[in-house]
């Protein structure tokens, strides 16, 4: 499966919300844009899709920037990826259907249906708050090596 720059960079931009999340604070794209080297116009666009989706919050202003809608835990990978991958979500087209119709049935049946069902699955069951957990036990004191 191919996620596409504004998947991948939105999921990025929503971890980094999320590890800013209880201090409360917006936090700008510029500051985004500098941190994980992704361009600030890029950002732009990946967060109006963020923020149509209502994972996102904007404030205006000289202290304004973005913060999650909704705590971490309550964020999905699912939610990220179809506020910004709208094509990646929709069902597939019809194949056969006028000219082989129980061919296009077992293919919706068998493959494409069970295809779909499994992406949201998976991406469902991961959280913001997952991806934070998993970050912090890479960076745990006892995954560090000392040479003496």
């Amino acid at each position: 499966m191919r996620i596409s720059a504004k998947g991948r960079y939105g999921l990025a931009a929503m971890v980094h919300l999320a590890l800013n999340y209880n201090s409360g604070s917006p936090i700008t794209i510029i500051s985004i844009s500098e941190k994980m080297g992704i361009s600030k116009i890029y950002l732009e666009q990946v967060f109006a899709l963020l923020k149509r989706g209502g994972l996102v919050l904007s404030m205006k202003g000289s202290q304004g920037g973005y913060q999650l809608a909704r705590s971490p835990q309550e964020i999905s990978a699912y939610d990220i990826l179809a506020s910004i991958e709208t094509s990646m979500m929709e069902p597939a087209d019809k194949t056969v259907a006028d000219t082989q119709p129980h061919l296009e049935n077992a293919m919706q049946e068998l493959v494409f249906s069970k295809l779909d069902i499994s992406v949201k699955t998976a991406l469902t069951e991961v959280s913001l708050e997952d991806l934070l957990q998993n970050i912090e036990s890479q960076s745990s004191p006892e995954q560090l090596m000392y040479f003496i």
